[in-house]
């Protein structure tokens, strides 16, 4: 995908409401570039029932976002931009804007993931620090979401013998933990840090599935060293098996709850990782160019419960086609919503319990995004609206 206008346009549409990756995707293509997309968007958000007025954020607004982050000393990443991550850009649901303090060619080498629970334990700790030291020593980037116990120790063990990439879910000037302010600052200044989300918004509890997917998707493999089996952790290893990468699990007691996690991981098929060892024993072929070749259902380390992904919207200009064969766009809607909850449902099943073409279905699913009737999630899911996050 090439850049479409400058940057200030391209942001701004990124961050209208309503635009979710895929309806950015959506959006330049039928409409070429950011400017065209942002003078259609009003008429069609209200075409596609949007009851009230949609927010495109104010000329000034993003203005004001673009310097911030440079008076931090960041930048303003655009999917597209030559310095965007390839292996992100990769992902069907690839943000269009990443905020990112520290050197964008951090982003663009071999990384591994390593994530785990927040109240690790001290050998769990010991031994995320200890994979990250080494595994950065061979020149590979650890990247992690900078959150207390397997997270921190893992930044830790990286800054050690190289390089670290922190994805974080609120904006670059809200360091969270508070805590971790300085750890933030030091990783800046030896790797990156790199979050979607705009300068001035504090981290709520649905930015955190988006966090993971940047960690997923920027790396070729992750390591789950400790996670209970409901855990943030599990979410990016189901992202990251979704997206065709490699997942490890180091294994635990199962006297142990934050052991479950990874356990239920190993008997799902990840690889068993005990030291650096089983980790670089995976990668050539990956780094060959095996990643996107071989089903995610059958390469080694590959979980037999991902999420197949979202397919790539399709590729034409103009509006929704006016009906689809065996119905109109109103019986896809209506089959679309009979078949939601406030449950994630895969993009996928919809396209299979529907019986409607895939293209249909998805440019009727970016309809529904920009009249505010649906939510898409990380990993090719969508939902019903849940209320916001409170104070």
């Amino acid at each position: 995908m090439t850049p479409a206008g400058p940057l200030a346009a391209r942001l701004r549409l990124a961050r209208s409401e309503g635009v979710g990756p895929v309806g950015y995707r959506k959006l330049l293509l039928d409409y070429g570039d950011a400017e065209s997309a942002l003078s259609a968007l009003p008429a069609r958000a209200r075409a596609a029932g949007r009851a009230r007025t949609l927010r495109i954020p104010p000329e000034d607004e993003i203005a004001a976002e673009i310097a911030g982050t440079a008076a931090l000393g960041g930048r303003i990443l655009m999917l597209g931009d030559p310095d965007y991550p390839p292996l992100l850009a990769a992902i069907h649901d690839a943000p269009p804007a990443l905020s990112i303090l520290g050197d964008p060619a951090r982003l663009n080498g071999c990384c591994i993931a390593i994530v785990g629970a927040r109240n690790a334990s001290s050998n769990g700790a010991r031994m995320a620090e200890s994979l990250a030291a080494t595994l950065a020593a061979q020149g590979i980037t650890v990247v992690s979401g900078m959150a207390r116990g397997i997270d921190a120790a893992a930044h830790a063990g990286a800054l050690r013998a190289g390089t670290t990439i922190a994805a974080v879910a609120g904006g670059l000037d809200r360091p969270y933990p508070a805590e971790h302010a300085q750890l933030q600052d030091r990783i800046a200044q030896y790797g990156a840090v790199i979050t979607e989300t705009p300068l001035g918004v504090a981290p709520q509890s649905r930015h955190f599935p988006r966090r993971n997917r940047l960690i997923a998707g920027l790396s070729l493999g992750c390591v789950v060293v400790e996670a209970a089996l409901r855990s943030g952790s599990l979410i990016t290893a189901d992202l990251a098996a979704g997206y065709g990468r490699t997942v490890f699990a180091v294994p635990g007691s199962p006297l142990d709850p934050r052991s479950r996690g990874a356990n239920s991981l190993l008997r799902r098929g990840a690889i068993l990782t005990e030291s650096e060892n089983d980790i670089l024993a995976e990668l050539p072929d990956a780094a060959a160019g095996d990643l996107f070749s071989t089903s995610t259902s059958t390469r080694p380390g590959s979980l037999a419960q991902s999420t197949a992904p979202w397919p790539e919207p399709p590729v034409q200009a103009g509006p929704v086609p006016p009906s689809d064969p065996g119905g109109t766009v109103s019986d896809i809607r209506q089959a679309i919503l009979t078949l939601l909850s406030f449950t994630p449902t895969p993009v996928d099943d919809l396209v299979r319990r529907c019986q409607f073409s895939t293209s249909a279905i998805l440019t009727v699913l970016s309809e529904l995004e920009l009249a505010g009737d649906i939510e898409t999630l990380p990993g090719g899911s969508v939902v019903l609206p849940s209320l916001p996050d409170g104070p």
